[in-house]
């Protein structure tokens, strides 16, 4: 029975724990994660009902461990009831980059903590130039221009090239053509001509003059 009775106490405690229900205190959802720029304002809440007294608010450490937040003019918590609804808010007015961390609200002489809200500060990624819009035109008007001449001044380039290729080709054609008339003498193309032509002619009248003297001998045998 002791054994039972402990597992039942046990139990009971887990469910009063993670229900946030504690002598008749309810928990409210929280804002899980709030991001926010450093040296901005952040504003952290907790709700809660049928609390005897209002939470504090405190930041958990890496370790596990929480520490009460620590307040200034900076950094202050207030608090608000409405329907039986009680928040606790806590507002850091200049957010620094150590301020990054889980924030619970946590009831006095209990050990309850409401679900809390992680903050993470981040410094944003200053611009190493600043231009204006006017510079930035021109910026991409002289990249247009860079990139047309990029395609221009190639293929321009590419045809002025095939056509110095192709008047060479025709100037070394004229020249083989010139090269095979070279170094011929029209007068002894004629010369030669004229000496076909009268050898043709001569053994034309020999062959006429063989045959004749040919049958005059063979008239003359008896």
């Amino acid at each position: 029975q002791i054994v039972i009775s402990s597992i039942h106490t046990g139990f009971l405690l887990l469910f009063v724990f993670t229900n946030g229900t504690l002598n008749g205190l309810h928990k409210g959802p929280d804002r899980p994660f709030l991001r926010v720029k450093i040296f901005e304002r952040a504003e952290l809440e907790c709700c809660y009902k049928n609390a005897v007294n209002n939470g504090i608010w405190v930041k958990r450490l890496s370790s596990g461990q929480t520490e009460p937040v620590n307040l200034s003019e900076e950094v202050f918590q207030n608090y608000s009831k409405s329907n039986g609804k009680q928040c606790g808010f806590l507002t850091l007015t200049n957010a620094k980059l150590n301020d990054t961390g889980m924030y619970q609200c946590h009831f006095i002489n209990t050990t309850v903590y409401t679900h809390g809200t992680y903050l993470q500060v981040f410094k944003p990624i200053e611009k190493t130039i600043s231009l204006s819009e006017s510079t930035k035109n021109k910026i991409l008007t002289a990249e247009g221009v860079l990139l047309l001449l990029c395609v221009v001044i190639p293929s321009a380039s590419l045809l002025f090239k095939s056509k110095k290729q192709n008047r060479l080709e025709m100037k070394k054609m004229k020249q083989e053509e010139e090269n095979i008339y070279q170094g011929l003498n029209l007068e002894d193309c004629c010369t030669t001509y004229d000496q076909i032509e009268r050898s043709q002619t001569q053994s034309q009248y020999q062959d006429v003059c063989t045959a004749m003297e040919e049958r005059e001998e063979i008239l003359e045998k008896p």
